[in-house]
C-alpha cells in the first residue's frame, strides 16, 4: 500500500537520507483494511501486534498525517473505531481488536488521547463534519475519567497503576492493589490537560461556545493543580503524587518529563529540570537516546520482557524519546534536540541492519534490540516492531522547521 511520495529532510544530519529511505518501506507494515468488529483502516505498531491500541495507533496516525501528501484521515479512522468500541457508561478499552474491544481488567482502559484524535483528525483535514453528530458523545467519553480517576480535592487525575498508564512497570506509578496504588502521574495529567484543550477547540468549531470555555477553564485549573502539587521546587523536578499518603514518589522517569511535551511548565523550571536529570548521563542520558528511568535508581535494568509487563525500568523507548524531543525544543534546547536525533538515527540503521525491521525498545547500555525478541525479528517483518518509532521522521522534519502538527492551542 503506497501510504507517500516523501522527500527526505534533515540530509545535513548523517545517516538520515539511508533512514528515511527504509522508514518508507518500512511504514506499509503500520496500516491495516477493516477487519471485522473494526470498521475503518486502522493503525497498529506492525509486525509484533495486529490490533488497534489506543496511543500506539494515536502517533502512527499522527505519523501518517505529516507524510507527503498528508493522511489525516487515519486519526479520524482511529478516533470512530473507538468511539463504534465504547460501553454504554462511557468506559473505553484500549485495545480495539478485529473481535471486538479487549474486555478484563481496568488497567485496559483507554488513555486520554480520544478527543486529541479526532480534534486533529478534524483540523488537519479542514473536515469538521463528521464530528457535528457524535459530539455529545465524544465529550462524554473524553471526560469519563472525571467521574472515575479524578480526586476532586486535589485537582487531579489518578492512573490505578503502571500497567494502565502504558508505562507498564514504571517504578514512579507501580502496581498493586487499586485501592493502594492510585497514583496522581505527570503523564496522565498532561495527556488530559491536552484532552481539554482539544474538546475546547472541537467546541469552539462546532459552535458550541459554553462548552468552549467550560473546557478552556478545566484545562487551566488542571494546569494550576500540576504546578502547584506536582513540582517540587528543591528537586526541580515534577514527581507523581501518592494519593492514599499525600507524597511524591521520587523516581526520575520518563513520566515526569510529559508535562514538557505538553506545555504546562514554565522555561525556567523546564531548563532546570533537563539540565539536571534529563540532559546528564547520571540520569538519562546514553550515547543511544535517552533512558525511560534514571540510571542510579535502584529498580534501573535492561532485562528484555514483554509479558506480563514491557520493561520501562531503563531501555530506550522510542516515543519517551520523542516527547523528550519535544521538550527539548519547546524550551530551546535545539543542540541537544539534534545531537539526540543522530544518536538515534545510528541506533535505528543498526537495527536495520541486523533484523530489517526496528525494536520496541532498545538497551541503554549497550543499544541492542531488545522486545520483540531477537528471535522474533530475525524474520524482519514478521517479528519487528514498526509504530511510534516511526515518529523519528518527524523529529528530523522537525530539526528542520516543520511546525509540530500535534500543537494544540493553550486557549490563552
Amino acid at each position: 500500500m503506497q501510504l507517500e511520495s516523501d522527500e527526505h529532510p534533515g540530509k545535513s544530519l548523517p545517516g538520515a537520507d539511508e533512514l528515511l529511505g527504509h522508514m518508507h518501506s518500512l511504514r506499509k507494515l503500520v496500516v491495516k483494511p477493516p477487519n471485522g468488529f473494526i470498521k475503518y483502516p486502522y493503525c497498529i505498531p506492525g509486525g509484533f501486534y495486529q490490533q488497534q491500541w489506543d496511543w500506539d495507533g494515536f502517533f502512527i496516525a499522527c505519523h501518517l498525517a505529516a507524510r507527503t501528501p498528508p493522511r489525516p484521515e487515519y486519526l479520524k479512522y482511529w478516533t470512530l473505531n473507538f468511539l463504534s468500541a465504547a460501553l454504554p457508561d462511557g468506559e473505553m478499552s484500549a485495545c480495539v481488536r478485529p473481535e471486538g474491544p479487549t474486555p478484563g481488567h481496568s488497567s485496559l482502559r483507554m488513555k486520554p488521547f480520544l478527543a486529541q484524535g479526532a480534534e486533529l483528525g478534524a483540523s488537519l483535514s479542514n473536515d469538521y463534519a463528521w464530528i457535528g453528530e457524535r459530539y455529545a458523545e465524544l465529550v462524554r467519553i473524553a471526560t469519563r475519567r472525571e467521574a472515575t480517576h479524578y480526586i476532586s480535592s486535589l485537582g487531579l487525575f489518578v492512573w490505578d497503576d503502571a500497567m494502565q498508564s502504558g508505562a507498564d512497570n514504571n517504578p514512579a506509578v507501580g502496581n498493586g492493589p487499586e485501592s493502594t496504588m492510585c497514583i496522581a502521574a505527570c503523564d496522565v495529567n498532561s495527556f488530559q490537560y491536552r484532552e481539554y484543550l482539544a474538546l475546547a477547540a472541537l467546541a469552539a468549531q462546532l459552535g458550541h461556545l459554553n462548552d468552549h470555555g467550560l473546557f478552556i477553564e478545566k484545562a487551566a485549573a488542571l494546569k494550576n493543580a500540576m504546578n502547584t502539587l506536582l513540582w517540587d521546587s528543591e528537586s526541580e523536578s515534577y514527581w507523581n503524587l501518592h494519593v492514599g499518603t499525600k507524597t511524591w514518589r521520587k523516581r526520575v522517569s520518563y513520566s515526569n518529563f510529559v508535562p514538557l511535551w505538553a506545555g504546562l511548565t514554565s522555561p525556567d523550571r523546564a531548563q532546570a529540570m533537563i539540565h539536571r536529570y534529563l540532559w546528564t548521563e547520571k540520569h538519562m542520558l546514553t550515547p543511544f537516546g535517552l533512558r525511560s528511568l534514571s540510571r542510579i535508581d535502584p529498580e534501573y535494568n535492561n532485562i528484555n520482557m514483554i509479558i506480563p509487563y514491557s520493561n520501562w525500568q531503563g531501555p530506550v523507548w522510542p516515543i519517551a524519546n520523542y516527547f523528550y524531543f519535544v521538550g527539548l525544543i519547546r524550551y530551546w534546547f535545539g543542540n541537544e534536540a539534534r545531537e539526540l536525533v543522530l544518536r538515534l538515527i545510528q541506533l535505528y540503521l543498526r537495527d536495520i541492519k541486523f533484523c530489517g525491521s526496528l525494536h520496541e525498545n532498545y538497551d541503554a547500555e549497550t543499544g541492542q534490540p531488545l522486545a520483540p525478541s531477537a528471535a522474533q525479528s530475525k524474520n524482519g517483518q514478521e517479528g519487528g516492531f514498526v509504530g511510534w518509532n516511526l515518529l523519528l521522521q518527524d523529529m528530523i522534519e522537525m530539526l528542520d522547521g516543520r511546525p509540530n502538527l500535534l500543537e494544540l492551542s493553550q486557549g490563552d
